[in-house]
């Protein structure tokens, strides 16, 4: 139907009025978008523009060195070395299998390795390099570039990474590094970045792990260009980080080595203290274990070895362990010393007074045994630290009471957490009537008194502290031992101590007792005297029961410790210090399950005491004449095992 004028005339109308509306209505969109649009180009120029160049530049961390860890001569005991790794991407290779079959016919790869690092493959973004070997040699560089046309997304890079030229002789001081692990993470409350870093290493053990913030230093950064999907382009530019302080221990590396070398073939524990200021010059622990084997992941068959999981007991004999600190043993005659200056200053024993011994003490109802069954007869304090008679401690104990004893015990050093740069190290126990209320919920006995009078029953030390004991009772000080000498350069505080505040005529008597036990023909480590004059040696042998000897066994006759299995043999332990007038050095020596403290013990604690007193190899004078042959003997048989070790970075292996 045919629309009349005044129809067409309305329409037209309305059309503009839409039009007009729509119009505005773009107008507005379009004059807002440009607003939008000036403001971002000018107003927010600044802001939008370092968003875009946080898009395409990624700031990285660059690991800065390792401080470096020296002995008291300078020689290096932890140091970084260069080394070449092989890196590859997943999205480089194509096909991993292939590639990887082809790398590890042109160059061994440990299976180990090889499976984790296809693991990695899988795991990661296709462009990020994974290792798949490191440490390995410049020949097998070689190879791999040679056969680069064959082995996309193979790469061989210079790296960096913690040795250890001391190897097994350190291991227990020094400790080793390995890569950073989530338990780590979640045991340390460190926000340090560089622990993100994709197997940075930190300390995991003893001095590497205590000081670890000192030694780790601080991180560079690096500026890259990335593009869309996060590859790296190229370096932009670099700031190095603040490489971590050097270290340098008390420690003499020839000693330790000397040390190391005397306790093989033994599980045993050895501790020498200058005690002139406390420095710890020698302290070793056996069987050792090499720490470089850890720097790049341990093979879970040789972990197994190292915690001897295939070995059958009793012959456990812990090589990952530092029985230096971490062991502790009942000190048995070692104690003696304790008991008997706890009497003297307590004013209830006279150093000339007797008691006699007939080979036990009856305590009620308990027979408590001596070690010599028919006993020793009349003792005063010098003949029973020299001839190392039970009784005589039995009776003093009983007059003195155990919180005396146990208050001088702490004075010595023993019952104390000595803080060193050493993971794990314990405490030990100085027993006394509050602590067995406390740990055992039960009162004080006279016989736990008369066992702990000779070193036993509840009293535990490591070598440690009897190393501290006796250089307290050689100088009448303080001693504290001291394992880091400087960081940086700068020293640390001296061990040296203040006075102990006790009688010296006390400690004369002690200290005089304990020279007749190395020098007197009737004391129980004249066998293994120093015959030097200038050097002569004060000692006190210790044995240490690790089972319970029943009354029809001292019946029948008590088993030699030769004719019981390994574990079940007492310990073996000797402390002295020399030169006896003039004391320079105390050492402690424990021989688990060694049998007797004066064959065990005693000349292990000899040798190493010359060794630090000559500064290397003693002359056969210094032993008595009737030892030379075995010694010259024994010297030849350690020879091999000794290094010419000198101070710097360069040392020679044998």
């Amino acid at each position: 139907m045919k629309k009349g004028p005044k129809e067409t005339e309305e329409g037209a109308r309305r059309l503009s009025r839409r039009a007009m509306l729509l119009g505005s209505a773009q107008a507005a969109i379009v004059a807002t978008l440009g607003a939008r649009m000036a403001s971002m180009q000018v107003d927010q120029a600044d802001t939008f523009r370092m968003l875009a160049e946080e898009n395409r530049i990624n700031i990285g961390l660059i690991p800065p060195a390792r401080g470096l860890v020296y002995d008291i001569n300078g020689v290096v005991l932890a140091d970084n070395e260069q080394h070449y790794s092989i890196t590859m991407t997943r999205e480089g290779a194509g096909d991993v299998d292939e590639v990887l079959a082809r790398l590890d016919r042109i160059i061994a790869l440990d299976p180990e390795r090889l499976e984790k690092a296809r693991g990695e493959l899988k795991a990661r973004s296709p462009f990020v390099p994974v290792t798949v070997a490191e440490r390995i040699s410049w020949e097998d560089v070689s190879r791999v570039t040679v056969n680069a046309p064959a082995l996309p997304g193979v790469v061989a890079e210079l790296g960096r990474s913690r040795i250890y030229p001391q190897g097994p002789d350190m291991a227990h001081v020094v400790g080793y590094v390995g890569p950073v692990s989530d338990y780590d993470l979640s045991q340390i409350d460190d926000q340090d970045p560089l622990l993100q870093i994709p197997r940075f290493q930190i300390g995991k053990t003893m001095v590497e792990n205590r000081m670890e913030r000192d030694l780790r230093g601080s991180a560079g950064t690096k500026r890259v260009e990335v593009n869309a999907a996060g590859r790296v382009m190229r370096e932009l530019d670099r700031v190095e980080g603040i490489p971590g302080a050097d270290v340098q221990l008390t420690v003499d590396a020839r000693l330790q080595n000397y040390v190391q070398a005397r306790l093989s073939g033994e599980s045993a524990a050895a501790v020498v203290i200058d005690v002139t200021n406390g420095d710890v010059v020698g302290i070793g622990s056996a069987p050792s274990y090499d720490p470089n084997v850890f720097v790049t992941g341990i093979s879970t068959k040789l972990w197994d070895e190292l915690n001897e999981r295939e070995v059958e007991a009793p012959l456990h004999r812990r090589p990952l362990a530092a029985k230096t600190v971490q062991g502790t043993y009942p000190p048995g005659s070692t104690f003696k010393m304790v008991t008997a200056l706890a009497a003297l200053e307590d004013g209830k024993v006279d150093a000339d007074e007797t008691v006699r011994c007939v080979g036990h003490t009856d305590v009620f109802d308990v027979r408590f045994h001596c070690w010599r069954r028919s006993g020793h007869g009349n003792m005063n304090l010098n003949e029973s630290l020299k001839q190392s008679c039970d009784v005589y401690y039995y009776d003093i104990a009983q007059r003195v009471g155990i919180d005396k004893i146990a208050a001088m015990g702490r004075k010595l050093g023993l019952g104390e957490r000595h803080e060193l740069p050493m993971s794990a190290i314990r405490s030990g126990i100085m027993p006394d009537k509050a602590w067995k209320r406390e740990a055992r919920g039960e009162d004080w006995r006279i016989g736990d008194t008369v066992n702990a009078s000779i070193g036993q029953g509840y009293v535990s030390t490591s070598p440690l502290q009897l190393a501290v004991m006796t250089a307290r009772i050689a100088t009448g000080r303080s001693v504290t031992p001291r394992l880091v000498r400087s960081i940086d350069g700068v020293e640390e505080p001296s061990g040296a101590g203040e006075s102990l505040g006790l009688n010296e005529n006390n400690l004369r008597r002690i200290r005089s007792a304990m020279y007749d036990v190395s020098n007197h023909s009737r004391g129980t480590a004249y066998r293994t005297r120093i015959a030097a004059q200038e050097f002569r040696m004060a000692g006190k042998t210790g044995t240490s029961q690790v089972r319970r000897i029943t009354q029809a066994e001292r019946d029948a006759g008590v088993t030699r410790n030769a004719d019981l299995p390994w574990n079940r043999r007492d310990h073996a332990l000797f402390v002295s210090f020399a030169p006896a007038d003039n004391p320079k050095y105390a050492v402690a020596v424990v021989v688990e399950h060694g049998g007797g403290g004066s064959t065990a013990a005693a000349p292990i604690a000899r040798d190493v005491m010359l060794q630090a007193l000559y500064g290397g190899t003693p002359p056969l004078s210094a032993y008595p004449s009737a030892s030379r042959s075995a010694i010259a003997a024994q010297q030849r048989r350690l020879e091999p095992l000794l290094r010419e070790i000198r101070p710097g970075r360069d040392t020679d292996e044998a």
